[in-house]
């Protein structure tokens, strides 16, 4: 059984943060804001398209890999990019 959840973005950014190993003050270091605003950001439901980009970007996964976020498409796409195979298509 597929798990998606897609309703909230943040929760969706934390969970695909957890499967990478990163740290929140490390994205929060990426991205160029503190980490209690991440922490803002990773328990805000909606986000805007230009700060879902950047954040997706930091995270090197496609914006519609947090917004439609599934544990079994994230993890297979993480491995998959870790094996130099990234071919998913979400």
């Amino acid at each position: 059984m597929e798990t998606t959840s897609k309703k909230h973005l943040g929760r969706n950014i934390s969970r695909i943060r957890e499967m990478k190993g990163m740290k929140q003050e490390t994205l929060a270091e990426i991205l160029g804001i503190s980490q209690q605003k991440m922490s803002v950001i990773e328990n805000t439901e909606e986000l805007d398209d230009a700060k879902l980009n950047e954040i997706a970007k930091a995270l090197e996964v496609p914006a519609n890999a947090i917004k439609e976020y599934s544990d079994e498409k994230v993890s297979k796409m993480i491995n998959d990019m870790i094996n130099g195979m990234y071919l998913i298509i979400l």
